[in-house]
């Protein structure tokens, strides 16, 4: 036996003499100097925990951390108050994934709680506590790398005591540890209180987290869903079933959502208000169809883009949209003239008050008359990018809606100026606004003496960038539209002082907000006759890149503009002078000033910026290469209240 063991009996019992092999010298547990015990091969204990050497025997360290996932559930569903749990949220991840994996149903209904505080404080507040706990009045947003299931499990605990949370919105994902469905479940156990859930470019998430928000958070009522390729008509469909307070919903670019999560929205949310759907592929005719016939008597906005509908879906709207009081049409490649015309004539949009149509090639003149006389009380109209829209489709248009107040058109190349006056002129009485931007057709044209009513009810009147409106077009404005109070004029280079002239003459109710930038051919004799005729009105003037204008209209303006409070005069011929007049003004209390651009302008201005400080809020010096680093320093220090760009 000595030699088989590889040792005499007269040797004395030693390490490394007993088993020889080096690759199970683990089994061995050291008790001290000369003393080794062999443990052999057992089954893995199902926790692990470190040995201590106590009174000749070994014991386990006693630690919390031993005890398995399911006894702390039970510990911590025990926990009354929502401060409690959030500290112990903060103890570790594993904590705080525990805690986040319990309903809030099941801390309220257990009978033995857990209580930090004396029982009579904590029955006097517990329902006290618990109705704040539900209201629901907190919003969370996380962004890129701060979108992860670590933090919506940290808002899921924390937010329970604090009001519960209301709102939760997500833009982008962490790309190594983003949000994903177990998120998601977190935020559904512990805020049955959500009403609102964003969730823009979260591709992780899908149908199995927006299953779980379904079934925990009953009160949703808005739904926004952008860039979200995993979530399918699944999730959709169990948020409809699950969620009857649904008001508003909008889908943009989810690849998967199709018709029958429309049908399912429709069929079940009978209160929903609001539509939004861009860009899904999936979404036709019959999802369109299923939608708005369920939902004919609640829905008042609806906004398609980008689909694949065709003129079915504008026939549906135009007979199922009987609520419908907003409208928005865009970029459907399908829809053609024959869809507008049939729309307008179903008779449903007696109540549509706001309607947009952009980059539709198949509205036309036909369709646009149509519209104009199936939707009574239409005020807002806008149409942008629509081509084959020429001067007889919209003055047709016009005549038909007699309460229309506002008239928006953008790059609608076929538009001339005689479409942009005779839509003035049969506009009705109750035209209040007009903008026309980058409508390449807007050219002057020698109109003579026309027959047209002037248009009274005008109040604001913008054209933008329209490089063929000029002096004729402007002249003929002053006499058709007196009672003009807000002009936008920005980018029309062609007009000069006598075009202008005439306009500021003949508006009897006083300019209010003027827009000029850009008008590069106009001088200090504008400027000075807009504030000698309107400056007891005026209150925002716009000068930037009036090359023109000098100290000589800015001086004009500090000495009659009492209630101006927003003047730019960015890139113009004023200098230090200019900048002192406005400030020795008695009477002018300016609270936003740009002089951005005034090579002119120098570290001699400094007194006067002071001095106008005492009302200044916004002061924009960028670009004034004269005015020092350091006058900026000491601007900024003395100028505590006002926000200085330099």
């Amino acid at each position: 036996m000595s030699k088989l063991l590889g040792f005499s009996g007269k040797d004395d019992f030693c390490p490394g003499g007993i088993y020889t092999n080096p690759k199970e010298a683990g089994l061995f547990l050291s008790l001290g100097h000369h003393a080794d015990i062999l443990f052999p091969p057992r089954k893995r204990s199902r926790i692990s925990a470190p040995f201590v050497f106590s009174g000749g025997r070994f014991e386990k360290e006693v630690s919390i951390d031993v005890l398995p996932d399911e006894c702390l559930f039970e510990i911590f569903k025990r926990i009354p108050g929502g401060e409690e749990r959030s500290a112990c949220a903060c103890v570790s991840r594993r904590w705080l994934n525990v805690l986040s994996n319990i309903n809030t149903d099941e801390f309220s209904s257990n009978p033995t709680n857990l209580s930090f505080k004396p029982q009579d404080e904590v029955s006097g507040n517990n329902s006290e506590d618990q109705e704040v706990e539900n209201c629901g009045y907190l919003s969370r947003s996380l962004e890129g790398k701060k979108a992860t299931d670590v933090r919506l499990a940290a808002i899921a605990v924390g937010t329970a005591s604090r009001g519960g949370l209301g709102k939760l919105m997500i833009r982008g994902s962490n790309s190594v540890c983003g949000v994903t469905n177990l998120g998601l479940k977190a935020i559904s156990h512990g805020c049955p209180s959500l009403r609102v859930l964003s969730l823009w470019n979260v591709s992780s998430v899908g149908d199995e987290g927006l299953c779980e928000i379904a079934k925990r958070c009953h009160l949703l009522e808005k739904l926004d869903l952008t860039q979200c390729p995993a979530i399918s008509d699944k999730g959709l469909i169990a948020i409809a079933k699950k969620c009857p307070n649904l008001t508003d919903v909008s889908l943009e670019f989810c690849s998967n959502i199709g018709n029958e999560g429309l049908q399912a929205i429709g069929q079940c949310c009978p209160n929903l208000r609001s539509i939004s759907i861009k860009n899904c592929r999936l979404v036709g005719d019959q999802g369109i169809a299923g939608l708005l016939s369920s939902t004919s008597y609640v829905l008042t906005k609806v906004k398609l883009q980008a689909l694949t509908i065709s003129d079915v879906s504008l026939a549906v709207i135009g007979h199922y949209g009987l609520a419908v009081t907003d409208l928005v049409l865009a970029s459907l490649r399908n829809v053609t003239q024959r869809g507008f015309w049939v729309m307008g004539n179903g008779q449903g949009l007696q109540k549509l008050k706001s309607f947009t149509i952009a980059s539709c090639q198949g509205v036309t003149d036909t369709g646009l008359q149509a519209v104009g006389k199936g939707c009574p009380n239409l005020k807002q109209f806008c149409l942008r990018k629509c081509l084959f829209i020429s001067d007889s489709g919209l003055v047709s248009f016009c005549k038909a809606t007699r309460s229309l107040e506002s008239l928006h058109l953008e790059e609608c190349h076929r538009i001339t100026q005689f479409g942009f006056f005779g839509a003035l002129s049969t506009g009705g009485s109750k035209l209040k606004s007009v903008a026309f931007a980058s409508c390449m057709g807007l050219k002057d044209v020698n109109f003579g003496s026309p027959a047209v009513s002037p248009c009274q009810s005008l109040r604001s009147l913008s054209i933008r960038r329209c490089p063929g409106f000029g002096n004729v077009g402007l002249a003929l404005l002053g006499k058709l539209c007196p009672q003009l109070e807000h002009v936008d004029f920005s980018g029309l280079e062609a007009i000069t002082d006598a075009g202008f002239l005439p306009l500021v003459e003949n508006c009897e109710a006083g300019l209010v907000k003027v827009n000029l930038s850009g008008c590069v051919n106009l001088t200090d004799k504008v400027v000075s006759s807009l504030a000698d005729l309107h400056g007891w009105t005026l209150e925002v003037v716009n000068l930037e890149g009036c090359r023109r204008v000098s100290d000589a209209g800015v001086a004009a303006i500090s000495g009659n503009c009492t209630f101006l409070s927003d003047l730019d005069v960015s890139k113009c011929a004023i200098t230090d002078f200019g900048i002192a007049s406005l400030a020795h003004a008695d009477l002018l209390n300016l609270q936003i000033l740009s002089v951005s651009g005034c090579p002119l302008v120098s570290d001699k201005s400094f007194p006067a910026l002071v001095k106008m400080g005492q009302t200044l809020l916004g002061l924009n010096l960028q670009h004034c290469n004269a005015i020092s680093s350091s006058t900026v320093d000491r601007l900024v220090e003395q100028l505590w209240r006002c926000d200085i760009l330099s």
